[in-house]
């Protein structure tokens, strides 16, 4: 059979925010035609370009791009000290990235509730999960809301405490004018395809202000090797494709607009959505949401389910 009169079918699945990001399909082709002639499909100057406009746009100063968000998690743990027997503490309510990031270095998780305001790590609770094993804190910003990193470092600096914010859901997140990711010691991204950043299939970043926790990503990414063919530690096989890189190099001048966008459209979900009982996401003083996800609470959720599908 000649494989090029081979015929894949083709079930179409449309997401409005899809059409959107991808209106300018030239742009992307543009890129990926210069990547083709290029030869290098993985990290490169596609990635090394989107590292440096990523770092800039969080107002941090390294990005390590990753195979994947659940990729940069682990290696920012590991660059921040994280060794099996340690205990990290981390949140419950989150997805299991985040406690399968912990596990994969070998730690221990220990977990805390949220606040239920914000749906996000409560710092009062912290405090009382500490013990001589503690070695790092891991709040997560979920939905688009940052968590108050500012009672989070404190806890962490009185008790000597490595923070790394998983930030998987909270591109351009903002508290008290500071952005996601730059409070903690690393923070990790993921730009699976349905994050407000997505790439074109997998992908993920560190990033930290720390040139030590940057240099030690970028050996732990690729094979624990400083020089090809020459590790010096045991590494992961977690580079960023280039062609990820490439396509997050567009869509990273759209991120604000998009963020806007949604943000609009959570407003008006807030205004329609006048149910008994419901509680809608709050967005906390001083903060900018950014609605990865539009999450409600509702009494007898379960029924309410059946009755939407």
């Amino acid at each position: 059979m000649n494989h090029t009169d081979t015929k894949l079918p083709v079930t179409p699945v449309k997401y409005a925010y899809l059409d959107e990001q991808f209106a300018d399909v030239e742009a992307y082709f543009a890129d990926l035609r210069r990547l083709v002639k290029t030869g290098e499909f993985t990290i490169g100057p596609f990635v090394e370009t989107f590292e440096k406009k990523f770092a800039a746009y969080l107002g941090v100063k390294h990005a390590i791009g990753t195979n994947t968000g659940t990729g940069a998690l682990i290696l920012a743990l590991k660059a921040a000290g994280v060794k099996p027997g340690d205990e990290v503490i981390t949140v419950s309510m989150t997805f299991t990235a985040t406690v399968a990031a912990v596990v994969y270095t070998g730690a221990i998780p220990v977990m805390v509730d949220v606040d239920p305001t914000s749906w996000t790590m409560d710092p009062s609770l912290v405090e009382n999960a500490i013990t001589p094993r503690t070695k790092a804190i891991v709040p997560v910003h979920l939905h688009g809301l940052m968590v108050d990193m500012e009672a989070i470092k404190s806890i962490a600096d009185t008790h000597g405490l490595k923070v790394v914010e998983d930030a998987a859901q909270a591109h351009g997140a903002q508290r008290n004018g500071r952005n996601v990711g730059a409070l903690g010691d690393a923070a990790a991204f993921s730009f699976y395809p349905g994050k407000n950043l997505g790439a074109l299939g997998e992908g993920g970043a560190v990033i930290t202000n720390s040139s030590e926790i940057a240099d030690s990503v970028q050996i732990l990414r690729n094979w624990g090797a400083q020089k090809k063919n020459h590790p010096d530690r045991i590494g992961f096989n977690c580079r960023m494709d280039a062609l990820q890189g490439a396509i997050l190099n567009v869509k990273l001048k759209y991120l604000e607009e998009w963020l806007e966008s949604r943000r609009r459209v959570a407003k008006l979900y807030d205004s329609a959505l006048e149910v008994r009982g419901i509680t809608k996401p709050t967005e906390m003083p001083r903060s900018r949401h950014t609605y990865h996800v539009y999450a409600a609470c509702l009494p007898q959720r379960d029924q309410h389910i059946s009755a939407l599908q």
